[in-house]
């Protein structure tokens, strides 16, 4: 090959692989008028929406979702429901038979598409269930920007799962994931996952919404409300503009978040907070004596964005609202849906913690949920986890110590399924939540061990900082963990995440001698772990040992759990460890691997050994 020719052959396949290889992300701005019956439980929807295709690929077919579809009987989600029986999500069923079964044929959801456009010209779109394929009049091509208007109609259905109507504590409406989103396009190709009952993903957008409902009703939303003199319940010098029908008119933007989501109902109150540096927090919900805890949560929730917003980065976003919503809790784009009713304050805070923790793990570093929800329930619940013991100190080993055994106990039962799986391909519900939540939880806990409590605050901070208001995939975050540690982590992430296998390590002998002490650790398990070894002397003295894994290939020089001693490593290929120590019978009172209780060993009771 000349040598000309071979330059320009390089630089061809250089550029293909950095096109390949650049980030992206789509971007998207909707603008809705929505007329609401309040009566019959519809609304009439006209919708415009710009969208960007920021990716280097040439698009011919976009698809939306219509997530309100599902919740009829013989859906896909009643399909599912009715298949795993008492094995899955039990708000979804009762005794073991799906709730989506008997829905009336009025209460069935629906979001029927008159007509669509693009650019102006008709387009031909398919309804398969609560995912719309659109056949596009014109291609979209790499970095240009096509305008799509639709109009619909659509029936709120029987509140089941996180929509709905009239739902367990009163909530009139419930309106989330309600109108037709368009789905995420990535590398990994269009993100249309049937909407079963799990998770959610999309394109950063804004949102320009316009709502008449009924003069009565007060809204929360997850956005910025432009006329509160206008409406009922965000300003007490109200003058409610209605129409002749008795409709006040609502207007709400949102810049940058994934989804538009909002609640209404005519015995909602709203309450308001500025939190020192952000953001400002709005309380919406019934009052009543199930709910009245509410009145003790402001300076709770201030504490808790503070926390978060040092620790983790800071909110993105000027306010955030929670929404008592009636079902559980759901994240939304600068808000959330919860329960309101309350038994104290511990109890409403854990769900406010957990939830408004999804702004960071789910909204604010939007990974997609439905192919890897142990990055967004996870990272979630480590965060509610590490506030909460905050909030509410308990004398523990540490602000995990719950979440490890409760893996343990489970562990037991044999029903574990891998993390790596799809939200809504678990085959059993609990093995859906250990998965996700626990596990994904543990992953944290799990690197904070190995790498040292400061290696893993300093990569969740780079992580923010790196891929907030993006899409973050598990790879970029490992990425982070390994420059800042310089240890190779490849390994741990596939056993955690891509398998079952459990850590089971123990004491096998311990030879008390003359001068010093000689024992012999034991790896029963099936994944590999640096261990941290400990005497506790008859002063009270906690010494450590660090005995390095050698697959890290660099060993932790510091941790939160105290200091320690960095010992020979120990190759995962040999089954057993000995180390002695300077210490005599005489001068210890107990020895232990992993005195800080972190690491998530499935037989703990063999890691100690009390000197008698």
């Amino acid at each position: 090959m000349k040598k000309s020719v071979a330059i320009i052959f390089a630089f061809i396949i250089s550029q293909f692989q950095a096109q390949q290889g650049a980030y992206y992300q789509q971007s998207a701005k909707y603008r809705m008028d929505i007329d609401v019956n309040a009566e019959k439980f519809t609304y009439q929807g006209n919708q415009t929406l710009e969208y960007t295709n920021n990716s280097p690929d040439e698009l011919n077919v976009v698809y939306f979702h219509l997530y309100w579809n599902a919740f009829k009987p013989n859906s896909m989600m009643d399909q599912r429901v009715a298949a795993q029986g008492k094995n899955g999500d039990s708000r979804l069923q009762k005794d073991g038979i799906s709730r989506l079964a008997s829905i009336p044929k009025n209460e069935e959801g629906a979001q029927n598409i008159h007509w669509l456009k693009q650019n102006g010209k008709a387009v031909k779109f398919e309804v398969q269930e609560t995912v719309m394929k659109v056949y596009l009049a014109e291609p979209i091509k790499p970095n240009s920007t096509t305008t799509f208007t639709m109009e619909w109609d659509a029936v709120i259905p029987q509140q089941i799962r996180r929509s709905g109507r009239n739902n367990r504590e009163g909530v009139d409406m419930t309106m989330t994931q309600w109108y037709p989103k368009i789905a995420e396009y990535d590398y990994d190709g269009w993100a249309t996952f049937d909407y079963i009952g799990r998770e959610f993903h999309a394109p950063f957008s804004d949102f320009d919404v316009t709502i008449k409902i009924d003069k009565d009703y007060v809204i929360g939303a997850g956005g910025i409300l432009e006329n509160p003199a206008e409406v009922k319940g965000y300003n007490t010098n109200a003058k409610i503009k209605a129409e002749k029908n008795k409709k006040a008119t609502w207007k709400w933007t949102a810049k940058n978040i994934l989804d538009f989501a909002w609640s209404a109902d005519r015995d909602y109150i709203v309450k308001s907070f500025d939190v020192p540096q952000g953001p400002k927090v709005f309380f919406v919900y019934q009052p009543n004596d199930k709910t009245k805890v509410w009145e003790e949560a402001q300076p709770y929730v201030t504490k808790y964005f503070q926390i978060m917003n040092s620790h983790f980065g800071k909110y993105a976003y000027p306010t955030y609202a929670f929404i008592q919503g009636g079902d559980g809790g759901m994240e939304y784009g600068m808000c959330t849906m919860i329960l309101g009713e309350s038994k104290d304050i511990k109890d409403l805070m854990g769900l406010m913690a957990h939830e408004g923790s999804h702004s960071w793990y789910q909204q604010m570093l939007a990974t997609n949920e439905p192919m890897r929800p142990w990055m967004d329930e996870g990272f979630t619940s480590y965060a509610e986890s590490f506030v909460m013991h905050q909030l509410f100190p308990e004398k523990l080993p540490n602000p995990f110590t719950d979440k490890l055994n409760a893996y343990r106990s489970f562990i037991k039962k044999g029903i574990e399924e891998p993390a790596i799986w799809f939200g809504d391909h678990h085959d059993n519900g609990t093995s859906y939540s250990y998965a996700s939540y626990v596990k994904g939880e543990l992953y944290l806990v799990q690197l904070g061990y190995i790498m040292g409590e400061q290696n893993l605050s300093e990569t969740l901070k780079q992580y923010y900082d790196q891929w907030s208001l993006k899409h973050p995939s598990d790879r970029d975050f490992l990425h982070i963990a390994q420059k800042v540690s310089g240890m190779d982590l490849k390994w741990f992430h596939n056993y955690w995440i891509y398998t079952t296998k459990t850590i089971d390590y123990g004491i096998k002998e311990v030879k008390y001698e003359a001068k010093s002490t000689t024992v012999t650790l034991v790896n029963n398990g099936q994944v590999p772990m640096p261990i941290d070894f400990s005497v506790l002397t008859k002063d009270k003295k906690v010494v450590t040992y660090q005995i390095p894994l050698n697959m890290t290939h660099t060993w932790k020089t510091k941790d939160g759990y105290g200091d320690f001693k960095t010992m020979l490593y120990w190759p995962w290929t040999q089954k057993e460890y000995v180390i002695t120590v300077p210490y005599t019978k005489d001068q210890l009172s107990v020895l232990g691997i992993d005195f800080s209780q972190r690491i998530a060993d499935v037989n703990p009771a063999d890691n100690f050994v009390e000197v008698k």
